[in-house]
């Protein structure tokens, strides 16, 4: 993580010296896009601490933990399809729930979904790409998904389990 810090300090650096004036014009520009989105983010981790509160460890455990067996990869597959939720929050809210418990095989399939299977953009998609082209789309996203997923749970030895 250090790392990231040295490095994203030169490139600043090398950044101010380049350009101080448009250094300053991309903080600008970068703080209001932050106000910008902060109720939205600040909601979602207030809705997701409110859920976390609400459901025991056990609840989340049986619906998305290992006993949970194929029903636990539907259940964050199917949810991650019909959410709309930026990465900068998807992340964040799968290594709580992995801190909980859950298996990172539904977390793969989960997070994977959430950033490739649209349910909820399926209207626009079809308006734009016409049906066909949206419904391959969506399916193989979500064959790529449940693949992805499986391969976590080989590589973490969750498989099986």
């Amino acid at each position: 993580m250090y790392v990231l810090y040295i490095v994203t300090a030169v490139a600043l650096l090398a950044s101010l010296i380049a350009s101080r004036q448009k250094t300053v014009a991309a903080f600008k520009q970068t703080a209001r896009r932050l106000l910008k989105i902060m109720p939205t983010f600040l909601l979602v981790i207030a809705l997701f601490a409110v859920s976390i509160t609400l459901l025991s460890r056990e609840t989340i455990l049986h619906w998305l933990g290992k006993d949970s067996g194929p029903m636990g990869l539907a259940v964050a597959v199917g949810v991650g399809s019909i959410t709309l939720m930026p990465g900068f929050i998807a992340f964040p809210l799968s290594g709580a729930l992995l801190a909980q418990g859950v298996l990172r095989m539904v977390l793969a399939g989960f997070t994977t979904t959430l950033m490739m299977v649209g349910v909820l953009t399926w209207p626009l998609e079809r308006r734009y790409f016409g049906r066909s082209v949206a419904l391959i789309r969506n399916g193989v996203s979500l064959l790529i998904a449940l693949i992805v997923a499986l391969v976590m749970g080989l590589v973490f030895g969750e498989v099986g389990q």
